[in-house]
């Protein structure tokens, strides 16, 4: 493989000789910005208070009841404790960098605490740490070196921990397992690949684990904690997707999801099955739902189970009884995204997550004999009237191909979006867009809340389209690979079919459309660019790919094949054509309009290179490029004042090339 530095420069020097604009560079602390221009005062007032919102998300219980939950009152996200509804959120964690990975010890276990993770400057690189709940101190549990580590799952006890770990080789992840009590740490499975443990039996002999080839395809499997003996399951139809796996209260059967075919009949939608191999009893739990199902979590008394259905993008809570698995009334819950689910140690309540478009995180309690839901924490929306927030509708507008639907023949096929459309009358008759496209490519973008959309629709008078491209997760396994390998540009098709549908809308302006995206979503604005110059006026390109060879050859070793099982191999003459064809790099004389690329210095999925040869490159064209650099960052930003900083470069990018009257 080539040296980062040597690659980088080779491809400059085939590119061709053309005029450099002017670069002027500006170094703040960890901040490298360059033609950037100093942001007003008045425009930092006036978004101060859209940046002081935040959320709180729930981690788990701890052995006494109490709640921990992640939330940020500094420049990053730590660990909080809240005892009762509404009550004070006690800090617990201090650190200049974000907490995350939070493992709660479980009601039986023999110490109380939690683990957490944590890495350096974004880089990814976590390690594990022991938060001590007796002694308020902190132990680092792993190698403390350039190793990925993560995914722990503790016995019910206490006494064994489980987790992810390259620090083998660097390249697979293997399952790890650490005696609580000792200190002493093996490794227990080593089968090579990306593999994560799942759950303890309750006796604490036997492990579940999971190898994650693609988001379309995982091989599950138990092992024997004394011996390491691992046995893989079988897996109907050869290939499927996993979710969740858990066993039984019994420790025999085992609850799972899977898209794995029912009696011979495909699936497009991941749903909760129980099995139990002993009667072979087997049972699809959520057959009547046409949406995946994910978030399996079973109450520790073993009386209940919850999960979530993903519908449309808006979370549905389930709790099922055991063993009888008939369904629990529950109290009604706001419409919105649920994450977080945990029981407390005794089973009668379930934490939750909840966000909404018009509200940020924020833990409830549901009782279940009750029936009642309590608020636990009510986050800051920096004093703005949240009655004023923007929800967004959910469109769906036709694109450039056809579905087959069977006897009805075949009918356009349509992309759904969320719309945030501004209260206010449009000054001009008409509402400027910006097209945010969400990373992953298997991401899914959800009404979730986005401070910056509120921003732009309550103080800009600028509409935001969040559509869910082909390719995106949640619609089922046929659209999930709709944009695979050389299918690449059809999701790029997708934009210039919203584009098409922009220009139909009486009260949107289509000569005025922005592109911002992140990751994957990056690449998809520099795809747009080059696709519809005179279609699209500016572009935010945050940690994008620019060329798909570079990045496959550069991202870190632990990361490469699972990118080559959804991108394509770049060592496969044929797809290393169709990258040299589509990637935006080799375009970039096709991108005429305003470019802000954003990146982190220690981002290990997309390299800083991605972002720096796309700006020397559409500099050479003649073309001005605002460039944003941030040595403490990764793959995106996660401490408050970087974020803030780069919020408003964007909304001073929009006012300047999306708002004005000339490009």
């Amino acid at each position: 493989m080539l040296h980062r530095t040597a690659l980088v420069l080779a491809l400059f020097a085939a590119l061709p000789a053309l005029a450099q604009t002017e670069v002027k560079r500006e170094v703040a602390g960890n901040r490298t910005s360059e033609n950037i221009p100093a942001i007003p005062d008045a425009l930092l007032e006036q978004l101060n208070r859209y940046q002081n919102t935040r959320g709180a998300g729930v981690a788990g219980w701890t052995k006494t009841g109490c709640l921990l939950v992640s939330t940020r009152f500094a420049e990053t996200a730590q660990v909080h404790r809240v005892c009762q509804p509404m009550g004070m959120r006690e800090q617990l964690t201090f650190y200049p960098e974000p907490v995350g990975g939070i493992a709660p010890a479980p009601a039986k276990a023999w110490r109380d605490g939690f683990v957490f993770s944590k890495d350096r400057g974004g880089d990814e690189f976590s390690q594990l740490y022991w938060f001590d709940d007796a002694t308020r101190s902190s132990t680092l549990l792993t190698d403390g070196k350039r190793s990925q580590n993560g995914g722990v799952e503790l016995s019910h006890d206490g006494g064994l921990m489980a987790y992810s770990s390259t620090a083998r080789n660097g390249t697979d992840r293997d399952v790890w397992l650490r005696n609580t009590r000792t200190g002493n740490t093996r490794i227990l499975v080593d089968a090579g690949g990306s593999w994560t443990p799942l759950d303890f039996s309750p006796d604490g002999t036997r492990l579940l684990v999971m190898k994650y080839v693609s988001a379309a395809e995982s091989y599950p499997g138990v092992v024997d904690v004394a011996s390491g003996k691992l046995e893989l399951f079988p897996v109907d139809g050869g290939k499927a997707a996993f979710g969740g796996f858990a066993f039984a209260p019994d420790g025999k059967a085992v609850y799972f999801i899977s898209d794995e075919p029912v009696q011979g009949a495909a699936q497009e939608f991941r749903t909760l099955r129980f099995h139990d191999p002993a009667s072979g009893t087997f049972e699809v739990l959520s057959r009547g739902i046409p949406w995946d199902a994910g978030g399996l979590t079973i109450a520790d008394d073993g009386r209940h189970l919850a999960f979530v259905t993903n519908e449309d993008g808006i979370s549905r809570l389930h709790v099922l009884a055991l063993p009888s698995h008939a369904p629990v009334a529950l109290p009604a819950l706001p419409i919105g995204v649920i994450g977080g689910v945990a029981f407390s140690p005794d089973g009668k309540r379930l934490a939750l997550t909840l966000n909404s478009a018009t509200s940020p995180s924020d833990a409830y309690v549901i009782d279940l004999a009750g029936k009642t839901m309590a608020r636990w924490t009510q986050s800051e929306v920096g004093g703005l009237d949240a009655s004023k927030f923007i929800a967004p509708t959910l469109i769906r507008y036709p694109t450039f191909d056809q579905i087959d639907g069977g006897s009805a023949g075949k009918s356009r096929r349509t992309i759904p979006a969320f719309f945030y459309k501004p209260a206010t009358p449009a000054k001009s008759g008409k509402y400027p867009v910006v097209i945010n496209i969400h990373g992953g490519p298997e991401g899914q973008s959800m009404p979730t809340f986005n401070a910056t959309a509120q921003y732009m629709a309550n103080e800009m008078g600028v509409a935001m389209l969040v559509p869910n491209v082909r390719g995106s997760s949640g619609y089922g396994k046929t659209w999930l690979s709709l944009d695979n390998a050389d299918k690449r540009e059809d999701s790029v098709k997708d934009i210039g079919a919203l584009l098409d549908w922009i220009a139909t809308q009486p009260d949107l302006d289509a000569s005025r459309v922005g592109v911002i995206g992140g990751s994957y979503g990056g690449y998809m604005v520099l795809a747009s660019l080059t696709h519809y110059p005179e279609r699209i006026r500016a572009g935010v390109d945050v940690v994008g790919i620019s060329h798909f060879g570079t990045f496959l050859q550069n991202t870190e070793n632990y990361r490469r094949d699972l990118r080559r099982a959804e991108y394509g191999d770049e060592r496969d003459p044929a797809m290393a054509a169709v990258f040299e064809r589509i990637s935006p790099l080799n375009n970039a004389a096709k991108i005429a309009s305003p470019l802000f690329v954003a990146q982190g210095r220690n981002d290990p999925r997309v390299p800083w290179t991605e972002a720096e040869q796309i700006v020397k490159a559409v500099r050479g064209n003649g073309q001005p490029v605002w460039y944003l650099l941030y040595a403490d960052e990764g793959h995106g930003f996660r401490k408050k004042a970087n974020s803030d900083w780069f919020n408003a470069a964007t909304i001073l990018f929009w006012q300047q090339h999306l708002l004005s009257g000339e490009q």
